[in-house]
């Protein structure tokens, strides 16, 4: 197995919080419905039954289960559109997701949504953004929120490797250390924007910590695969941006195992470079690393068990439930909920 410095990963994150037994299991069975879930959501993908597109997140799961671990259910979750992992990591059942994905009546937003713009206030998940970018100003203007009220909330605001090179990025980041804001900026480093890497369009190596100085704070790089790591680095940003410090702003190195979106083979990827990160897949390595210290394998299994029938359960709900009536096409579009204020 490549090593992390082999990838370019810090060797050994400073970071203060130890990880008991019990959150471990959690941040396990957490990247366990992440993953299982999204390949089932391409399995009916490639049944023709998913409407719209699609973007998955498989291979960067303990981020987003590091954070709904850490996270207090009055915090915000601001996503972009590869946003299934975030949302489920906040607490939304699967059901919703699924039929949702399937354009149902019984989705998380009635069908009208899709895969792109999962939302759940309930949970803290204020959206999935298309808009590359956008909802890092929108977080700010959350956190601004919670500030003024002195709620002690925290707005976590998640975003790809390409959005450090979009304007809103530096202004979002600019203002939230201006303020200080209780905001924490993830950046998920998938070496690849859509379809071009990275690097090759950005000055620095690293392209979101590597400008941390500039808005005056301190770069954090963190191994993105590595759950105990992103857990512990949660942690710190979570207590630093709800103490009142200011904003937060990480790098998550990770790796897709998949192209950009559910049609893209990722064939422009090289094999020397995809090979070694599939070696540190998230999930397999923790499954490892538990091993290692003692949990037993009958723990590790029966999780897997009750995670795949969770998923055949939202599964089979989703696909028999309605499709959305037509009366709902006007629903959400005006301030009264239809268009008969009008007539």
């Amino acid at each position: 197995m490549p090593t992390p410095t082999d990838l370019g990963l810090p060797e050994t994150p400073a970071f203060r919080h130890e990880v008991d037994a019990e959150t471990e299991l959690e941040l396990y069975r957490s990247m366990e419905r992440l993953r299982r879930f999204e390949k089932r959501a391409y399995d009916l993908f490639l049944q023709s039954l998913v409407k719209g597109t699609s973007h998955l997140s498989l291979g960067q799961e303990a981020i987003a289960a590091a954070f709904g671990a850490s996270m207090r259910p009055d915090d915000w979750t601001f996503a972009t559109y590869r946003g299934h992992a975030h949302t489920l990591a906040r607490g939304v059942a699967m059901e919703p997701i699924m039929a949702e994905l399937l354009g149902r009546s019984t989705g998380l937003m009635a069908g009208k949504g899709g895969s792109m713009h999962l939302t759940s206030v309930e949970h803290g998940v204020m959206g999935s953004y298309a808009i590359i970018g956008a909802h890092l100003t929108i977080a700010n203007g959350a956190a601004w929120s919670a500030k003024l009220r002195g709620t002690d909330q925290v707005a976590v605001c998640f975003f790809g490797d390409g959005t450090t090179n979009i304007g809103a990025f530096h202004e979002a980041l600019n203002l939230a250390a201006t303020w200080k804001l209780p905001v924490v900026f993830v950046c998920e480093n998938n070496q690849w924007m859509e379809y071009t890497p990275i690097g090759s369009v950005t000055a620095v190596p690293r392209p979101a910590a590597d400008r941390a100085a500039a808005y005056g704070l301190e770069p954090v790089v963190v191994d993105g695969n590595d759950a105990t790591a992103m857990y512990a680095a949660a942690r710190d940003a979570l207590r630093h941006a709800r103490s009142g410090h200011g904003p937060v702003l990480i790098e998550a190195l990770t790796y897709r195992h998949g192209g950009h979106s559910r049609a893209d083979p990722a064939k422009y990827r090289p094999a020397e470079e995809v090979e070694p990160w599939l070696l540190r897949d998230p999930l397999v390595t923790y499954r490892a690393h538990l091993l290692r210290k003692g949990v037993e394998e009958g723990v590790l299994k029966g999780i897997d068990e009750d995670v795949l029938r969770e998923v055949d359960d939202a599964t089979e709900a989703a696909r028999n439930a309605p499709e959305p009536d037509l009366t709902l096409i006007e629903r959400d579009v005006w301030a009264d909920g239809s268009s008969a204020w009008r007539n």
